[in-house]
């Protein structure tokens, strides 16, 4: 009898341990077994659906167009994220604002709904189909990117309004993209390259956002690159329309009220909750904790948020199941959220430091930050192999060093230092963090979840991760606020929040850390029980 490696038994028993973790019913009796009044009230999810899996296109060119649209909503959020974060100095001065708190708001406002509204879309897909969402979610993008070129005649917070209703764009995106991915491939090399691919796009959509938003704010007019987004969104959902296959929509065999199988009341509390928490982040940055409203909007919103738990416990469709859920996933949402923050913070401040400290041009910031896009695509390809290989926490336990070790290179940088020597290598190593967390942490949901639950799968990884991103910013933006002396010492306000930064990385290395000895024990436990069972 063959023998297996160390390495490849750790990884099946992992595979065999999530597996384990998804019901033994079989997609078709999902579909044919009545529901009964005696079941658990988690049952009652949207687990009772027509949808099924998505046969892919037969062709390779169609299949290549398919993958492409779909991916392209990754794209598009990351690109929307840059388009405030690269010329935000020049957009600042069209509103008369350079307070580091207000600046911060456009770029957080955007995550901030973007985060705070995927779980609720991801429903939504399951509810009424994922590629109807997605179809809807480029025109919403669409629109409030036309709406927010037209804010340049009117005020700041019109701008950072149609910047959250923005976010709501990719939100419906994002979920519904992984899940229309999800329901087409079974979980494989095929898959998990897929992806990869996926999240590949980010660095890239980052750096194409930033470019041209640079470009049309330098030489042309800053609105331009939000109504050519705009333009380019509503382009998108008709090749959607058309490359995506079609699916009937869902079905269900019991009469439940639309706002009982939405979780409408459980939906509305859970996201007054983030906002208000969120908010009351992002706004001390600004105006202080010393102002009153700030504190009781973050009580609030925690009373708020323990609301939501209560609704869920009792919940008939909750938006998120308890038997959706197990530890390993927590491990790695845990590594995610803290990862994730500290991406937010380097990319801002990143671009912080050499538009006002070093004086460079959005567009030459950019220049510098590209390296991230061919780095981010051979983190995300080495990523879809070691997927077959490894067990997700040591993928997830390599991702955050790379953030650790990006935070700390920059965090470092002298301000006369030549840009090959630190900046250089940040960019090259941040997107490995990226592009070896998101695709990691989204199939291990994706494969751990029924193809009726994907929108959730989808939803709770991509909430973490834009959620963590604004959280983020408004914890880095308190800290600058603090020590850059009134805003006379920026550099120091900097550092400080990029040091903020190397903490939240190095709290999702410990998290690895401990997730990695948690398997590893889980595996030699198994072992010793198989060694049991065997016969002498």
């Amino acid at each position: 009898m063959s023998t297996l490696t160390a390495a490849e038994s750790f990884h099946q028993h992992d595979r065999r341990t999530s597996s384990s973790s998804a019901s033994n019913v079989s997609g078709a009796e999902l579909h044919v077994r009545p529901t009964q009044q005696d079941e658990e009230p988690e049952a009652l999810a949207p687990i009772e659906t027509s949808q099924s899996a998505v046969s892919p296109p037969k062709q390779l060119w169609r299949e290549m167009a398919f993958v492409g649209v779909v991916c392209l909503a990754q794209f598009m959020t990351q690109a929307g994220l840059s388009m405030s974060i690269a010329p935000v100095n020049i957009i600042g001065k069209t509103f008369g604002t350079s307070t580091p708190g207000e600046l911060s708001w456009f770029a957080a406002a955007y995550s901030l709904s973007v985060g705070t509204f995927i779980l609720m879309a991801g429903r939504m897909g399951d509810v009424f189909g994922h590629r109807l969402m997605f179809i809807i979610g480029f025109c919403w993008f669409g629109l409030w990117s036309l709406l927010a070129g037209f804010s340049v005649w009117s005020n700041q917070m019109f701008f950072d309004c149609c910047r959250a209703f923005q976010g709501i764009g990719p939100a419906m995106l994002l979920p519904n993209a992984i899940a229309i991915l999800g329901r087409t491939y079974p979980p494989g090399l095929r898959k998990e390259m897929i992806f990869s691919f996926f999240g590949a796009t980010a660095p890239s959509g980052f750096i194409v956002g930033g470019v041209f938003s640079s470009i049309f704010a330098e030489f042309v007019w800053w609105p331009w690159g939000y109504w050519v987004m705009g333009i380019v969104c509503f382009v998108l959902a008709f090749l959607g329309l058309l490359v995506i296959p079609y699916t009937p929509p869902p079905r269900f065999k019991d009469q439940m009220p639309i706002w009982i199988r939405l979780d409408l009341l459980g939906g509305a509390a859970g996201v007054a909750a983030l906002i208000l928490i969120n908010f009351a982040w992002n706004q001390s940055a600004l105006v202080g904790w010393q102002t009153v409203y700030t504190y009781v909007l973050l009580i609030v919103g925690f009373l708020l948020f323990g609301v939501f738990i209560c609704i869920e416990r009792k919940a008939r469709c909750p938006l998120l199941p308890p038997d959706a859920l197990n530890s390993n996933l927590a491990w790695v949402l845990g590594c995610i959220a803290a990862g994730w923050s500290s991406f937010g913070i380097i990319i801002y401040y990143f671009y912080q430091f050499m538009l006002n400290v070093k004086g460079d041009s959005p567009l030459l910031v950019t220049a510098k930050w590209c390296a991230a896009s061919p780095s981010g695509a051979i983190a995300a390809l080495t990523t879809g192999f070691l997927l077959g290989k490894l067990p997700p926490s040591v993928i997830m336990f390599c991702a955050m060093c790379f953030f650790t070790a990006g935070q700390a290179i920059f965090a470092t940088v002298p301000v006369n230092q030549t840009y090959w020597a630190q900046a250089f290598v940040t960019s090259l190593i941040t997107s490995w963090g990226m592009d070896m967390s998101f695709p990691s942490g989204t199939l291990i949901l994706s494969n751990s979840m029924h193809r009726h639950q994907q929108g959730l799968a989808a939803s709770l990884v991509t909430t973490v991760v834009n959620y963590s991103i604004s959280l983020g910013l408004g914890f880095a933006g308190t800290v600058e606020s603090r020590v850059n002396n009134g805003g006379k010492d920026a550099l120091r306000g900097y550092r400080g929040a990029l040091y903020l930064g190397i903490g939240f990385a190095g709290l999702g290395l410990v998290i690895s850390v401990l997730f990695m000895l948690k398997d590893w024990r889980r595996y030699r436990q198994s072992r010793a029980k198989l060694g049991d069972k065997t016969p002498s």
